[in-house]
């Protein structure tokens, strides 16, 4: 029995120091740990054969034990090298629910033999391994870390994501690629997932407060960064280009990125445009504009964006316009209006599909020249002071 201990001992300790080696190898930083393991399936019909062999001494007896009374092979070896491993690399031990851990098909298998007919295909109790056990492959994995802020787009030809077509880009960059390569480096994150309030087209502007966004950072091999560390990755990504800026940059928890999309169709965006019109105008024009309020427009599917989008009629609201005349063929229009609105297509009309239109309200064909996003209205991610 000795020198069974002593080659089980041997054998724990060579596990949970690759598994530790393998941690530190990869240099990541925690508070608590938790331990997975994936055993071989093998394993599930020995210890159904150990089963029958306590259960047939215990009846014996006149004792009664069930199988729920019994720790199995995968939850006690966990127990046994999770505090190995935490104590070596200095963490605490995450308190978790108790995994569903067996091979469901031998399990399922087990399940309807009988006894007698498992005691005539295997030997009960089994016989002594051979071999110790040798772990197959040692993966480390940190849960994700979420960042959010809102970011400022300066430039005209940057999309937001990147931009491929028949899988060759179109754009030198993106701005989750400008945002996310410091991000990235600073959390020595594998991936990510950006999502945003809304998207702007690649020749909008975001301008004011700017659009908020988060991020899920995969498998961050450094997951703390303090308010000044975060305000200088804030400055990292500003000064690596002047096409963006980044504020309010900020860990969140996944939770709170829920509050992104809560009731964005509900919310408001305003925008200005530079519109051009066919027929020569003067300022009492276009000074009715100003007293439209709550402008219902029915708006089919763009064309532009039809081959990713429903075709469908949406109903959408300008809340609030305002008009400023630059000359005969130019004017500024700044609109308040529900989110989800299409600017473009209410300017231009969209060939009908976007109804009532401002050509239709001039009584004169118009066009679009430039459009920039005044503010996104969504009160998160929590403001920071500069």
């Amino acid at each position: 029995m000795r020198s069974s201990g002593r080659a089980t001992a041997a054998a724990q300790t060579f596990v949970f120091s690759q598994i530790a080696e393998t941690v530190k190898a990869q240099n990541y930083e925690f508070d608590s740990l938790v331990l997975s393991i994936s055993l071989p399936a093998q394993l599930c019909v020995r210890e159904h054969s150990c089963w029958l062999h306590v259960k047939k001494e215990v009846r014996e007896k006149g004792l009664a034990l069930d199988k729920d009374d019994v720790i199995q092979v995968k939850e006690a070896f966990k127990w046994i090298m999770q505090s190995l491993v935490a104590k070596e690399l200095g963490g605490g031990v995450a308190v978790v629910s108790k995994s569903v851990f067996t091979r469901m098909a031998v399990v399922k298998a087990l399940e309807k033999i009988s006894d007698d007919k498992f005691l005539k295909q295997y030997p009960c109790p089994p016989a002594r391994p051979a071999s110790s056990c040798v772990p197959q492959d040692v993966q480390c994995l940190h849960v994700s870390v979420f960042i959010a802020g809102r970011y400022n787009k300066f430039c005209r030809s940057l999309p937001q994501t990147p931009w491929l077509i028949d899988g060759e880009r179109r754009m030198e960059s993106s701005v989750e690629e400008l945002i996310a390569a410091p991000v990235l480096t600073a959390f020595r994150a594998d991936g990510f997932n950006f999502s945003s309030s809304g998207r702007e087209d690649v020749d909008v502007r975001t301008l004011g407060n700017g659009r908020p966004f988060a991020m899920e950072l995969q498998n961050p091999h450094k997951s703390r960064l303090s308010k000044l560390q975060m305000k200088e990755l804030q400055e990292t990504i500003n000064k690596s280009s002047d096409k963006i800026r980044v504020r309010d940059l900020q860990i969140v928890t996944r939770e709170a990125m829920g509050r992104m999309k809560e009731g964005e169709e509900e919310k408001t965006k305003s925008y200005t445009a530079l519109v051009w019109t066919l027929k020569p105008i003067q300022k009492e024009d276009i000074s009715f504009i100003d007293d439209i309020k709550d402008l219902t427009l029915d708006q089919k599917t763009p064309l532009r964006v039809l081959h990713r989008r429903a075709l469908a009629v949406r109903q959408r609201v300008i809340h609030t316009m305002n008009a400023r005349y630059v000359d005969a063929h130019h004017f500024y229009l700044a609109l308040k209006t529900q989110a989800g609105t299409y600017i473009k297509e209410f300017v231009h009309g969209d060939f009908g599909r976007t109804k009532p239109n401002l050509c239709e309200l001039l009584k004169t064909d118009t066009d679009i020249l430039e459009l920039d996003v005044e503010s996104v209205d969504v009160d998160w991610p929590p403001a920071i002071p500069e």
